[in-house]
């Protein structure tokens, strides 16, 4: 038997509640030892793939096994954007607080199909956790008058550019996933400005104005519901790859100081 199929026989699956897996390997593992369309199969049937026990990878050579997925998307900071809690961020995404729902890439042209995390370093029992929802299982579970009334609604994003995304955006709440043609939700929360740095603006086409706050957040009290929700408490080593069209994600309040370093490489 070789190194490899010594490694892929060694590898134990944890399922996760309600969706996602972890993938655990024998230390010193390698991520490129998998097969692409393997993992990629194991990404859609679990929406989230955790991978422990794998070297973590350089921060160039992080793009360049992404690249073997897809297309990696370029920000102006670059193709591998560094996740650090700062004292005083321009962004809330970079601040202590928690960051709500929303799904990458809304402001640029190509939707992202997967991103990628590694973990350099995390403070257990901090926060901090990243907080996915399924929106294939939250619209399987919705009534048909329910849906009927989403196929009809189209929300309109803003944001000022002030970190490595921003402008306006318009999209229909219900879309199609690229791969499994599943209908999904695609809906970010809007952000109050007393609250958040950089807020986002959302506004309801679709259904009378005097509607639109209601629906905002019997919306965004629907995605958090548990039965949707995988929350992720991060581990130095982590490798983490989810499904950017299948869900929506945001973030849980530090609750302390951290130390929590991820990388986030973003593939269309």
């Amino acid at each position: 038997m070789t190194g490899s199929a010594s490694a892929h026989s060694a590898m134990r699956h944890v399922p996760l509640r309600p969706f996602g897996r972890i993938v655990e390997a024998p230390a010193g593992s390698r991520i490129s030892e998998i097969p692409v369309e393997k993992l990629v199969r194991w990404t859609e049937e679990s929406r989230v793939l955790v991978l422990r026990g794998f070297s973590l990878l350089e921060k160039q050579e992080f793009a360049d096994y992404c690249r073997r997925w897809g297309e990696v998307l370029r920000w102006e900071a670059g193709e591998v954007i560094d996740l650090i809690v700062e004292e005083n961020p321009k962004n809330y995404l970079f601040a202590s607080g928690d960051v709500p729902f929303h799904w990458d890439g809304a402001f640029v042209e190509a939707d992202p199909r997967f991103f990628f995390f590694q973990c350099l370093d995390a403070t257990p029992g901090a926060g901090g956790e990243t907080v996915f929802s399924d929106t294939t299982a939250v619209y399987r579970d919705a009534d048909p008058a329910l849906r009927e009334r989403w196929s009809k609604i189209s929300l309109t994003y803003k944001t000022d550019k002030l970190a490595h995304y921003g402008g306006e955006v318009t999209e229909r709440l219900v879309a199609q996933h690229p791969a499994t043609g599943m209908p999904v939700l695609r809906f970010a929360e809007p952000l109050d400005p007393a609250v958040y740095k950089n807020p986002v603006y959302a506004t309801v086409d679709g259904i009378d104005a005097a509607e639109a706050d209601d629906f905002l957040a019997t919306t965004a009290e629907l995605v958090h519901r548990p039965e949707y929700c995988y929350a992720h408490a991060w581990q130095a080593g982590d490798l983490v790859i989810a499904d950017n069209f299948a869900l929506i994600h945001g973030r849980n309040a530090f609750t302390g100081p951290t130390t929590r370093h991820l990388q986030r490489v973003e593939v269309i």
